[in-house]
């Protein structure tokens, strides 16, 4: 070790000293006062946190609403929290106390209920048992008052190791001194399991989040991580798994009781694991204001949220569903152009199978509203009108009520990732940028620069693998295709408008040649032409160019709702790209797509029923609205008799062989 590190450490070891020093100070001081002083002494203080530490005031609150919500109201968990706040204070100075008070002395302020139940445990060939430890009231009798609970068996205790190793030397003289056996948890649990064997006692923390390697259960109603280890060592051991529960009775006065016996009837540890969940929560049911509600008991992992990718997974006890679970809300928002939500749809697939109890929101444009509603895995829709500022947006998503628990942005934007921070939203994730990586949360990592063109989809798809969804399972990047009638006409649409501009636009002609082309060799087809509101008057163009044959102009006709299900009863698109051929992909239609201005790499249709035709030149893809030299070379060299060909092939797949035709 080097000299600078001796330093540090003499530094770090005389710092623990003065630590242990102080407490032992602030010992002899509760030494010479009298219980009562000391618990109403608690009490002031725990007033005072309640109206000073926000933080843990927040944190708490919080908790209470996941835990009451629909049960009590919002006055009545204020309530709660207050007195929460001045039974911790004062049951933690008592604590502190407890251990320089004989047990004969502190017994008399503590009457038990419920000890029968260890006695038949003793008297039943002295079975050992695992007692359920709860952070509840002063949890601190339950390691100084043994002689009121404990019946016959050696006790013991398992614990984490203080930081500071005088105050850690100093705990563990005066366990043993009440004769725990005592097993360091850092040492792992064959110890502990060997002490139950022998007929012993022993406890184990049960309702502190358990972090990665927890089990995924309910408690009250929602998902938690919670610790496998008390039902791991009750079923390798044969002991009787008993809550020890302590309550507050009045000023200075405890409650300690000894629950019923958990059981399962299924032979798991996952099984007997939420029943524990169940009696855990009952007990605290019975006084829930002396529960330590200040520990974040419904942690959000990070950065795996979703549960997809957990060990141990998610169970849920016998009977009951997922729909019955408290919902986790995640918001997502939404790109703002029509095809870029409709290639983030893969990511929403994947994200949704990522945990049982989630709930989707989509907050975006008012106009992709009936698009994302028109989805299975969203929820709700939260509508972003026209011209409001980041403040008015926030106060939009709190008036929806919903507590969310995390938002991912599809957007790269410094304001709509300000909106949800002002939203008070507590985990937001997103690409990085380069003002609004302040405000997330989680930064999800780009390929670097200079490396192949990623696709949207697939760049979004990189939002939901961030968060621990299963991008590899299948389903995700096809929708089934829609389900045609056999026989009779069968439909066609045809999207020749661009509303980016004309760079994107094929030209217009050449739509309608493709069209009576086709349509001279199969008379099975009737054309639907589609588009934006603004491309009315190209509808009434494209057309009177189409006499004779079968179609309908919707140019502008459709809202998207209708849009959405007319597309499904097309068997093919014939389109530019724009937002129309996205949301066709996203439903499962085939698509012939023309490519000029822009790259089908980045923004094509992805899976094998679509077929994308591109007329490569020097400049191109140039993703401009206009071409620079205005000859628009890219589209104007992709010829009719490939498109028509295209069709002719997309046809095929559909099933529309030549022998079918009428």
């Amino acid at each position: 070790m080097g000299r600078a590190q001796k330093h540090a450490s003499l530094l770090t070891r005389a710092g623990q000293w003065m630590v242990y020093a102080l407490f032992r100070c602030v010992e002899g001081l509760l030494a010479v006062l009298p219980l009562i002083v000391v618990w109403r002494l608690g009490r002031l203080l725990g007033a005072l946190a309640y109206l000073l530490a926000g933080s843990y005031r927040k944190l708490a609150l919080n908790n209470l609403r996941i835990a009451f919500e629909g049960e009590k109201s919002e006055a009545e968990r204020r309530q709660i929290a207050r007195e929460h706040f001045r039974s911790l204070a004062a049951n933690f100075l008592c604590g502190l106390k407890m251990p320089l008070m004989d047990e004969k002395t502190l017994l008399k302020h503590v009457r038990a209920e419920g000890i029968e139940r260890v006695q038949a445990a003793h008297d039943d060939n002295k079975r050992p048992i695992l007692n359920l430890v709860l952070h509840a009231s002063c949890w601190e009798i339950l390691t100084q008052v043994p002689g009121a609970y404990v019946r016959g068996h050696a006790t013991g205790a398992i614990y984490q190791p203080l930081r500071n190793p005088f105050l850690n030397a100093l705990l563990l003289r005066r366990r043993e001194k009440l004769g725990y056996a005592l097993f360091d948890r850092q040492a792992g649990f064959n110890a502990p399991m060997k002490f139950l064997r022998e007929g012993g006692q022993i406890g184990v923390l049960v309702d502190q989040h358990a972090g990665d390697h927890g089990l995924w259960c309910p408690f009250f109603g929602r998902l938690a991580s919670t610790t496998p280890i008390a039902a791991l060592m009750a079923m390798r051991t044969g002991a009787v798994v008993m809550p020890m529960m302590v309550y507050d009775d009045g000023p200075a006065r405890w409650r300690l009781v000894a629950a019923p016996e958990v059981t399962s009837d299924e032979n798991s540890a996952e099984s007997l694991t939420t029943a524990i969940n169940l009696a855990v929560e009952q007990l605290i049911r019975a006084q829930p204001a002396g529960w330590f509600w200040v520990h974040n008991r419904w942690k959000t992992p990070r950065p795996n949220f979703l549960l997809s990718s957990y060990k141990r997974g998610v169970v849920l006890p016998a009977g009951v569903e997922a729909a019955a679970l408290k919902p986790f809300h995640l918001l997502i928002r939404s790109p703002n152009w029509l095809g870029d939500a409709c290639m983030a749809f893969p990511m929403v697939r994947a994200i949704k199978k990522g945990r049982p109890d989630l709930q989707i929101t989509i907050f975006g444009d008012k106009k992709l509203e009936e698009l994302w509603l028109a989805m299975p895995e969203v929820s709700r829709y939260i509508a972003k009108e026209p011209k409001e500022g980041p403040c008015a947006v926030a106060r939009r998503i709190k008036a929806s009520g919903i507590h969310f628990d995390a938002a991912v942005l599809c957007t790269n934007s410094t304001r709509s990732t300000l909106e949800l921070w002002l939203a008070g939203i507590p985990r937001l994730v997103g690409f990085r940028g380069s003002l609004r990586s302040k405000m997330l949360n989680q930064i999800i990592k780009e390929p670097p620069p200079g490396g192949p063109v990623e696709h949207h989809a697939r760049r979004y798809m990189r939002l939901a693998a961030g968060i621990g969804a299963d991008v590899s399972q299948p389903g995700l990047w096809d929708a089934p295709a829609p389900d045609l009638p056999a026989g009779g006409k069968l439909r066609i649409g045809v999207c020749a408008g661009a509303e980016y501009g004309p760079a994107k636009r094929w030209p217009l002609e050449r739509f309608a040649e493709v069209v009576r082309t086709v349509s001279a060799e199969n008379t099975r087809l009737h054309w639907l032409l589609l588009g934006a509101p603004k491309e009315a008057e190209m509808g009434e163009k494209l057309s009177a160019m189409l006499p004779g044959v079968p179609h309908d102009n919707l140019v502008g006709k459709t809202r998207l709702s209708e849009l959405i299900t007319t597309l499904r009863g097309c068997a093919l698109l014939l389109t530019n790209d724009t937002g129309t051929m996205h949301l066709a992909a996203a439903l499962g239609v085939p698509t012939v797509s023309i490519f000029g201005s822009t790259c089908p790499v980045a923004t094509g249709p992805l899976g094998d029923r679509h077929l994308v035709i591109q007329h490569q030149v020097p400049c191109s893809p140039c993703f401009e609205r206009e071409c620079p030299f205005g000859h628009y070379d890219c589209m104007t060299r992709v010829t009719v008799g490939q498109v028509a060909e295209a069709v002719r092939s997309a046809l095929k797949m559909t099933g529309d062989e030549p022998g079918d035709r009428p």
